[in-house]
């Protein structure tokens, strides 16, 4: 079994003051495969006072430093990007072939982001052509506290640790203590990339203990969180009394709205993006709106498409859903099922209770779809988090709005019509930070985030950089100084 009990603090690898145990299980076979710690107060009063020095000096640091150590970063990740794989593949149960090429791969994409965005972000400027006195001074916040989880670890940690870096802030780093060693891996990274001592700190550790500590700590200045809604609002509460900058990014509850003239394979392509990580996406389009002239011939492309969907081991290779990341999150998974069936009345046209066939160890779940939902169902209303599809017809396109907004969350909707006009026009009236139509990916760059409970705050590009920056207004400047 590995041994992965130390913390990174001051730019060393550290054992632990006041650490407790805690087995990282392999999902595939249930079995654990490496043993952390987690971390007690002292442990997190070390890394926060080591951040708080860095600080000093890290804040004054120049852009082309810090694009220097983000190029470095990324070089060093890059050569590493198999490993990354691999170790999230064995952590958190995602098939080893889109590990290596989805769960890692958006590690280098968003560190080659964000050098872009800084390559391009002024931190001083006037307040308007006509104000030569007047300057504006975006500077680094200070010492932020990053809660990042388990589904897409690297995703989530590159989205927070390299707008910090870029910006001149100092961080602590707790990994999810479910996929904590592609974190512990990234520090690696960072250390021989050369990152400064006390700049990037990294802290293993529980939500009730470090994660508590740090949104409720004088000293840290921010916390970045990506997680549950429900843990998204206690961590907001313990930061109030020291009045900090909270950044959320949390549950969703998609819905895919398919029109009539969409394209033949909108369906199938539905279904495939719900179950893509086995579910286990904040994003994922889990609400199935289809047009009713379309509904019933989209009940049984659906059901065929889930009845294709391979599961299997997360180390074997090929296109295949793995196991959900642990014990916890399969019987919330399955109770929800069983939710659907008893209490809901939803349909069951595909999967449901137990295993798949075959696999009779790990947490794997057969993939679900109901059908004939309506929007006073759980199933409609909760984010399930596994490879469950709920669909209901809809007759009008304000219909199809109306029943998409009908959801305490608000991060991604998705569109699919051949009618431009028509997707524009919806994409406007949905209540969503996100959009996506016909599958068009959004660009390197765009910002991710949501409305109502699936946060605030926004990830990605130049608004990234700002989520980690204060606004200073200075009159009196001396242009030419």
């Amino acid at each position: 079994m590995l041994d992965k009990r130390k913390f990174y603090i001051n730019g060393a690898w550290v054992d632990p003051i006041a650490g407790t145990d805690f087995d990282v299980i392999n999902p595939s076979n249930e079995e654990a495969f490496a043993v952390i710690s987690l971390g007690g107060k002292q442990d997190i009063e070390n890394a926060i006072s080591a951040a708080k020095k860095a600080f000093e000096t890290w804040a004054w640091s120049s852009k082309d430093e810090r694009l220097a150590l983000m190029n470095k970063i990324l070089e060093i990740y890059t050569n590493r990007s198999d490993e990354m794989g691999e170790i999230i593949s064995q952590e958190m149960g995602a098939p080893v072939d889109m590990a290596k090429s989805s769960q890692s791969g958006t590690g280098s994409y968003h560190i080659a982001a964000f050098i872009e965005a800084l390559k391009h972000y002024e931190f001083e400027r006037e307040l308007r052509p006509n104000t030569p006195n007047d300057r504006i001074l975006h500077e680094p916040i200070g010492v932020c506290g990053l809660i990042t989880p388990w589904n897409w670890p690297m995703n989530q940690i590159a989205l927070k640790v390299l707008p910090a870096i870029a910006t001149g802030c100092t961080m602590i780093l707790k990994p999810s203590e479910q996929s904590p060693l592609s974190g512990m891996l990234f520090a690696e990274i960072l250390h021989e990339a050369g990152v400064p001592k006390g700049v990037f700190n990294l802290v293993n550790g529980d939500g009730p203990g470090v994660g508590s500590t740090m949104s409720g700590h004088k000293d840290i200045d921010m916390i970045s969180f990506t997680g549950s809604t429900r843990a998204g609002s206690l961590i907001t509460k313990n930061a109030a009394d020291t009045v900090k900058r909270v950044s959320l990014e949390l549950g969703g509850k998609g819905a895919n709205i398919i029109f009539a003239d969409a394209d033949p394979k909108a369906v199938k392509q539905g279904v495939a993006r719900c179950f893509n990580n086995t579910g286990q996406s904040c994003n994922a389009p889990t609400r199935m709106l289809v047009e009713r002239s379309r509904y019933d011939q989209a009940v049984v492309e659906a059901k065929e498409a889930a009845e294709a969907t391979a599961v299997d081991i997360a180390s074997n290779s090929g296109r295949h859903i793995g196991p959900v990341v642990n014990e916890l999150q399969f019987n919330k998974i399955q109770n929800l099922i069983e939710v659907g069936i008893k209490e809901d009345g939803a349909k069951l046209i595909a999967g449901g209770l137990g295993r798949p066939e075959g696999l009779n160890r790990g947490y794997f779940v057969r993939p679900t779809i109901f059908a004939d939902c309506n929007n006073d169902m759980r199933v409609m209303r909760e984010e399930i988090f596994g490879p469950v599809l709920c669909m209901m017809p809809f007759d009008s396109e304000e219909e199809a709005i109306a029943i998409a907004n009908d959801t305490d969350y608000g991060l991604t909707n998705y569109i699919q019509t051949t009618d431009g006009k028509k997707a524009n026009r919806v994409a406007r009236r949905m209540r969503t930070g996100m959009v996506d139509i016909n599958g068009q990916s959004r660009s390197s760059g765009s910002p991710f985030g949501g409305y109502k409970q699936s946060g605030n705050g926004r990830e990605g590009g130049e608004w990234g950089l700002e989520e980690f920056l204060e606004v200073k207004a200075v009159g009196g400047w001396f242009p030419e100084a």
